[in-house]
């Protein structure tokens, strides 16, 4: 054979044999949905719409790196006031034969570009929609029951569905493993799934799931009703700082970081202001709403505990949800358009007695995916990773343990469960990703592992990096287990430290 020869056919065998042209896919036809665009993208071209709304949570993308893919953009109508957006992406070159589909964050109402983005460079099909809606705010929901049930599971089944079709129309063949990647909303979405649609996915990656619970008011009340009360951002620092001096060290290593929030006592009494109010104290006010922040919300009439707060370590992102002049609009937008149906609702007049009882009608709470019977998730294999990070400013922790030990203890307990779902905790990360400990882990590999070769992940390497380098290293133990300094080694090397019971 002559080197030419050699050379068109290594040339030839290259390219994929795909069971259809992209520009095909546009003729696709499905019941309710319409393909309104099929085009290939060559490497680096592929740009973000300009109109397109910031993502909840995004990061800053490059995607000048993006390898060749098949884009597909499809506008899905289950219901007649349904209009929603899906993307779905195909890699043109060494496609792993999988499909990885992407979750959202807050309100949604745009479609997931960085994280589709971070699925195709790893050789993955993947997809991801608005949710039915345009625009990070709740304002849709109202007087459109339709698109709240859109925004609050619909969206992501259709999207399941119709997505796996493309797929099997493109290459020929259907994804061999289907998993679900998100944090935050992205995090319920995905419980969501294996609670209403078992079959859909074989592993799903649930991060800081976002189940709705009034917190946004009750740190609203707490910092924002009084102006007495609110602590200036500038003195979440001071707060931070007393906090880990208070805790770090209970662990056993002075690291900078709370290891268990659970195990520090921290009054921010101790910060009180010997004299006028100061940029490194409190007044009593502020302790007082400082205090508020760390603990459960109370009902005024019975005095029982009605939902989690946050926990020492999350003060220097209070401002997510303290800073003002209004409440979280995730949780403020909920009340607003949903529960009480009003644009003009006041928070200032919310009830902890009988507005929280209203809040947790069903009919108002059916994007929360809080259901522990995954029975029929794990009956088909499914494995469930959660994950959270224990300085979350904006989403309880405490509330994804409390989920967590739900779905253990439906499954008879943790030997019956370690198996099939498993939670670890970060401490010092933020939500979803950043934060001053190691936050850094790569997730899908562990499932992957777990769902295709049986290996459940005993722990996961975390890292952070400062300036672009890391420059510690810890292991993420899978919860109630915890990492343990080893009583010698670097504290920034992961191998100084060991997962022990607590």
């Amino acid at each position: 054979m002559s080197k030419s020869i050699a050379l068109v056919i290594a040339s030839l065998t290259a390219v994929p044999a795909f069971a259809a042209p992209c520009g095909s896919l546009a003729a696709l036809k499905f019941k309710d949905a319409a393909i309104t665009s099929a085009k290939l993208m060559a490497p680096g071209t592929f740009s973000p719409p300009v109109d397109q709304p910031a993502e909840a949570g995004g990061r800053d993308v490059s995607y000048k790196d993006l390898p060749e893919f098949c884009r597909v953009a499809a506008t899905l109508t289950p219901s007649s006031d349904s209009d929603i957006k899906v993307e779905v992406w195909l890699p043109a070159h060494g496609w792993n034969g999988k499909f990885q589909a992407v979750g959202n964050g807050g309100w949604a109402g745009v479609i997931s570009y960085s994280a589709m983005a971070d699925a195709v460079r790893a050789g993955y099909a993947t997809a991801s929609t608005d949710t039915g809606h345009v625009g990070g705010r709740g304002a849709f929901a109202l007087g459109h029951p339709e698109k709240l049930i859109d925004f609050s599971w619909r969206s992501e089944h259709e999207m399941t569905i119709k997505a796996k079709a493309v797929v099997q129309a493109f290459y020929g063949s259907a994804p061999k493993y289907s998993y679900w990647n998100g944090c935050s909303t992205g995090g319920r979405q995905g419980l969501k799934e294996a609670q209403k649609f078992p079959a859909d996915y074989d592993g799903i990656i649930a991060g800081a799931p976002a189940n709705r619970t009034a917190i946004g008011l009750w740190i609203a009340h707490a910092v924002l009703k009084d102006p007495a009360s609110y602590i200036p951002p500038a003195k979440y620092p001071i707060i931070h700082r007393a906090a880990l001096d208070a805790c770090d060290a209970i662990d056993g290593v002075r690291d900078g970081i709370i290891d268990d929030p659970r195990k520090c006592t921290f009054d921010p009494q101790a910060l009180l202001c010997n004299d006028a109010d100061g940029p490194s104290c409190l007044t009593a006010p502020q302790a007082a709403a400082a205090k508020k922040i760390y603990s459960p919300a109370i009902n005024p009439r019975t005095g029982q505990p009605l939902f989690n707060s946050l926990v020492p370590g999350t003060e220097l992102g209070w401002a997510g949800q303290a800073a003002g002049p209004d409440p979280l609009p995730l949780i403020y937008d909920q009340y607003k358009y949903v529960v009480f149906k009003d644009p003009n609702w006041d928070w200032k007049t919310f009830d902890f007695d009988k507005d929280v009882v209203r809040g947790n009608h069903p009919e108002n709470l059916i994007m929360n995916a809080t259901d522990p019977d995954m029975t029929r998730f794990f009956s088909h294999g499914g494995k469930l990773l959660m994950y959270h990070g224990w300085s979350d400013p904006l989403v309880p922790t405490l509330n994804t343990i409390s989920y967590f030990d739900s779905v253990v203890a439906n499954l008879g307990g943790p030997s019956k469960a370690a198996d099939k779902v498993r939670l670890f905790l970060a401490p010092g990360m933020g939500h979803c990703r950043g934060g001053e400990g190691p936050n850094a882990f790569d997730r899908v590999a562990a499932l992957e592992r777990w769902v295709e070769q049986g290996k459940a992940p005993d722990v996961l390497t975390a890292s952070r990096s400062t300036g672009g380098k890391v420059d510690r290293t810890r292991p993420l133990c899978p919860y109630p287990q915890v990492a343990k300094y080893k009583g010698a080694g670097s504290i920034d090397d992961a191998a100084s430290f060991v997962c022990a019971a607590p």
